[in-house]
């Protein structure tokens, strides 16, 4: 997988945490920079975390599923895309922040926006890549859209929150396809 493919797949990923935080920004009244940095520093962390989970389940797996690896990881991808195009139209978002801040709130915003970079940790065991670099990008480019998220929604409110949703979704469903497509007709 090259390291652009890498990177897309982490946009996608930050797109669940950086709609969160643009609702966080909305929450948050009188907006500090350590307030950013305490919300980008949980996601971008979870979101590190996870994908190293994920893989490390896959590499027990990986042996088990060899023969369809490549329809695992579109599989998963599309799944993932999916549930983010279908959270992008819901009316009524499950993640009401109450306040963002708050420890508590804070761990099951982050564990509840990181949940797909598990799944996507286990397609990268399947297709046996080298996890350091994807679980930097994805943690490093989450805790920059989401310090960017935090205060995008001070400033404008929730106005990106869906879009945001729905272009993750996209770029997953589409990294998914490449790799099907990749191993079908190229290998």
């Amino acid at each position: 997988m090259s390291l652009l493919s890498v990177v897309f797949i982490a946009l996608g990923l930050a797109m669940d945490a950086f709609a969160v935080s643009v609702a966080s920004g909305v929450a948050i009244k009188s907006l500090r920079l350590h307030h950013a940095l305490r919300i980008a520093f949980f996601f971008g962390l979870f979101q590190a975390v996870m994908p190293l989970l994920g893989w490390l389940a896959g590499m027990k797996l990986r042996g088990f599923i060899a023969e369809v690896d490549h329809w695992v990881a579109f599989g998963l991808l599309v799944l993932i895309g999916g549930k983010m195009l279908y959270e992008s139209t819901v009316i009524e978002r499950a993640e009401e922040v109450t306040n963002p801040l708050n420890i508590v709130v804070l761990l099951l915003l982050s564990v509840a926006t990181s949940i797909d970079a598990l799944a996507a940790g286990l397609s990268f065991a399947v297709m046996e890549i080298v996890i350091v670099t994807p679980v930097l990008i994805i943690g490093g480019v989450t805790f920059c859209m989401s310090l960017g998220g935090v205060y995008i929604g001070d400033r404008f409110g929730g106005f990106f929150e869906r879009k945001a949703e729905a272009v993750g979704g996209v770029i997953l469903i589409a990294i998914g396809t490449k790799i099907l497509i990749e191993h079908l007709f190229f290998i």
